[in-house]
């Protein structure tokens, strides 16, 4: 399992003390494994996998199973969201205090604690180890089998265990596809040779290199670039487009690299890598430097450094899925309807949830669209019609259409939901804004001396509803919730203005955005 948001790696051991075989099933029932028949199998085991199982399961005698070749929990839980945040925030931290007067004195210019920084991490990520991801699997009535899943025809799966051997799985009720992206390695001459980084190495890092490189401009470049920087890195940032965050309101990117200028981030826009060697690439194992220093060509410029990291995009974990086996493209993003039904193949049995999907590569959405499927599920399996019910209901993904939220937790950070300004134009909506300096507020120069940020609202006229935002400045990730709340609820900006702000706090913003108006 690939998971919501890279290189694999496989998962290696033997049998645990809590009975999780690596080369067979953990937790298996005794007639399922003797059948070897269950009413729903997963194939990938991240966020999306485990709550779509659950859903589909919880408080019933169905019965489902888990097929992961990696590790239960997937991306979000040992490459991605939670060693990422680990990391961000001892920096965050650091970065607070050098601003706070009282305080300020007393770290001065002293370094980060980057081993304790590291063990916390590690603490989150179980270094690894996927055992109380199973134990919680197995405790909720979901059996893990170990192995590389694929289809092989309606309702059925072969799984390729570790030793190579083979078994079919088959399901009663469906069959949910939930196995991610991987990180996207560019055709620059020499850049795969070079053995660079993706976003598993940066998040599992095990050492600091001293000059980095990130390839690209988007959250996981800024994210990385945050970090590496306030470990002690000397980070240059190279992205081919003329922005930051390109997906973002401009302020965004704009405010972003600005700050990473400030922190001693070189900031490279509208360049590119054209040519990558390295002397001697070595294969040293996840987050360690791989070999020697690494030349690069950037427009007329070469640079030197000790690593790359390439956070380039991602590429949907289906090439070897089966898919063609149901008369689906060979690989590619799964389309699915509302519902997480995929598009093309008759029967109502097979779904799609979180990044392979291609409708929002997030885990929190990932989960949200798996809470759906499984009830979805649910509601085929006892019978209940799916065709009589309100507009908006839990059997029907709402979100993914222009709903999304969003938070890249950068230097500052960038929260956001729905449209942008350039989006709802091009939607033909009847489009009007208003921003705010989010540094103008009692609550943010309380919160940070010489604190900096940004905030916009998008509104449709014709409804008078908000229908998006976005914030940037230290903090604001806590804000996109309630924006969230006004855009799904199609709240009347009317009805905004008796939302009272508690003083003196950064939701005060709502009040002056509105007053702004």
């Amino acid at each position: 399992m690939r998971g919501n948001w890279c290189f694999c790696s496989a998962y290696r051991g033997g049998m645990t003390d809590t009975g999780r075989a690596e080369n067979g099933t953990a937790g298996t029932s005794d007639t399922a494994a003797d059948t070897g028949t269950w009413d729903v199998v997963v194939i990938g085991g991240g966020p999306p996998g485990e709550v779509a199982a659950q859903y589909a399961i919880q408080g019933s005698d169905r019965t489902a199973v888990i097929v992961e070749a990696e590790l239960v929990g997937g991306e979000c839980s040992y490459w991605a969201c939670m060693p990422s945040k680990a990391l961000l925030r001892p920096v965050e931290v650091l970065q607070d205090a050098r601003t706070m007067p009282g305080v300020a004195s007393l770290v001065e210019d002293r370094k980060i604690d980057v081993a304790a920084v590291l063990a916390r991490r590690d603490s989150f990520t179980h270094r690894r180890d996927d055992t109380s991801q199973v134990d919680w699997a197995t405790g909720a009535g979901i059996d893990v089998v170990r192995g590389h899943g694929r289809l092989t025809g309606v309702r059925t799966v072969s799984v390729t265990a570790a030793d190579g051997s083979v078994r079919t799985l088959t399901a009663r009720h469906a069959v949910i596809l939930a196995t991610g992206t991987t990180a996207s390695v560019p055709n620059t001459p020499g850049l795969a040779e070079a053995l660079p980084w993706t976003s598993r190495d940066v998040t599992n890092l095990q050492e600091i290199p001293g000059r980095v490189a990130v390839l690209g401009g988007g959250v996981v470049a800024c994210e990385a670039a945050s970090w590496l920087q306030g470990l002690g890195a000397e980070v240059t940032v190279i992205q081919r487009g003329p922005s930051l965050l390109a997906k973002n309101e401009p302020f965004a990117g704009e405010l972003v690299a600005a700050r990473f200028e400030e922190r001693g981030v070189r900031v490279l826009l509208g360049t590119a890598v054209s040519r990558v060697h390295r002397a001697s690439p070595e294969a040293t194992g996840y987050g360690r430097i791989h070999g020697g220093p690494v030349d690069l060509q950037v427009g007329d410029e070469a640079i030197t450094v000790d690593e790359i990291v390439v956070a380039a995009g991602r590429t949907p974990a289906s090439a070897d899925l089966g898919l063609d086996t149901v008369g689906l493209p060979a690989s590619g993003y799964v389309a699915v309807d509302d519902h997480l039904t995929v598009k093309g193949v008759g029967g109502e049995w097979l779904y799609a949830v979180g990044d392979l999907n291609g409708r929002a590569l997030l885990t929190h959405m990932g989960k949200y669209q798996a809470r759906i499927c499984g009830a979805v599920i649910t509601a085929r399996a006892e019978g209940t019609s799916l065709t009589s019910l309100p507009a908006v209901n839990r059997y029907t993904d709402i979100a993914d259409h222009r709903q999304v939220p969003q938070v890249a937790f950068s230097d500052p950070e960038v929260a956001s939901v729905g449209l942008t300004e350039s989006e709802a134009r091009t939607a033909e909506l009847d489009t009007e804004t208003v921003e705010y300096d989010l540094g103008a507020l009692a609550g943010t120069s309380l919160l940070r001396d010489g604190y900096s940020g940004r905030a916009k609202l998008v509104i449709d006229r014709a409804t008078d509803t908000l229908v998006g935002a976005t914030f940037v400045g230290p903090g604001v990730a806590e804000l996109v919730h309630a924006a969230t709340v006004a855009v799904v609820g199609k709240v009347p900006l009317e009805t905004l203005w008796h939302v009272v702000p508690s003083y003196p706090t950064m939701s005060e913003i709502w009040l002056r955005l509105l007053e702004s108006r």
